[in-house]
């Protein structure tokens, strides 16, 4: 009997010890973003990405699922923004000039924040597969129109230049001598509320399930009640369609 109540003891501490480290083996691989199986609800990223309206950009966005394959996503976006006509320019009838965009009139920061979706068109099998996805946003967005200034030199005998608001009633290439430093005139910046929309495909390669890791591409409409004044003598649009390619890092968690 009491080799009986010993042998069942033995078993019972033997199979605990195997279930405990089931459990811690399954706790590290689940803390180490290993287990294909688990469903991470939350995440965060932070973005870099190049776009066709003449800059660059970041953007963070926070991402909650809805469903095993479908995510409710936040985004904020900051990327400058230039007018297509821009061309750098330098003064040829002046010594040691400096360039600058002639019929330049202002330049543009513009901010972005949106909602939408984003769904998986084809999962993840394991750490080294890609996980493709689609999403779309709408939003709101804010642009920050800056005045350009540049330093001008009038004639030949004229020691210094004067920096000056660009007019292009007054100020011709010949006498513009290059552009003034960046945040002169910053006091008067006006803002330009506007809205856009987006279609994007990411590819998503992190070797962790835990992990983001994504290249995406797509395509934005940005479209302004009231058509920013960017450049002189162009006529200046209230809708811009740009496409971007952008880098992204973040994590998930429960």
């Amino acid at each position: 009997m009491y080799k009986i109540f010993f042998a069942l003891l033995l078993i019972s501490g033997f199979s605990f010890e195997l279930s405990a480290q089931e459990t811690k083996d399954d706790l590290t691989r689940l803390q180490n973003g290993e287990d294909v199986k688990v469903l991470y609800r939350n995440e965060a990223s932070f973005g870099v990405f190049m776009h066709s309206a003449g800059g660059f950009g970041l953007a963070y966005r926070r991402g909650t699922h809805v469903t095993g394959k479908k995510k409710r996503m936040f985004e904020t976006e900051a990327l400058n923004f230039k007018h297509p006509k821009e061309v750098k320019s330098l003064n040829s009838y002046s010594a040691n000039t400096k360039g600058f965009f002639y019929g330049k009139l202002n330049s543009v920061l513009l901010i972005r924040s949106g909602v939408g979706y984003q769904n998986v068109l084809f999962e993840k099998s394991d750490k080294k597969s890609v996980e493709i996805r689609y999403s779309y946003f709408a939003g709101v967005s804010l642009a920050f129109a800056k005045p350009v200034y540049l330093e001008i030199k009038q004639g030949i005998s004229s020691k210094a230049p004067t920096t000056e608001r660009y007019d292009p009633s007054i100020h011709t290439i010949d006498e513009i001598y290059g552009k003034a430093p960046f945040f002169t005139g910053i006091e008067n910046t006006v803002i330009y509320p506007a809205g856009y929309a987006k279609l994007a495909l990411s590819f998503e390669y992190a070797d962790r399930f835990n992990a983001l890791k994504a290249v995406e591409t797509g395509v934005v409409v940005d479209v302004y009640p009231k058509a920013i004044p960017m450049m002189a003598f162009n006529n200046n649009q209230q809708v811009y369609v740009s496409l971007y390619l952008k880098m992204i890092w973040g994590k998930k968690w429960f």
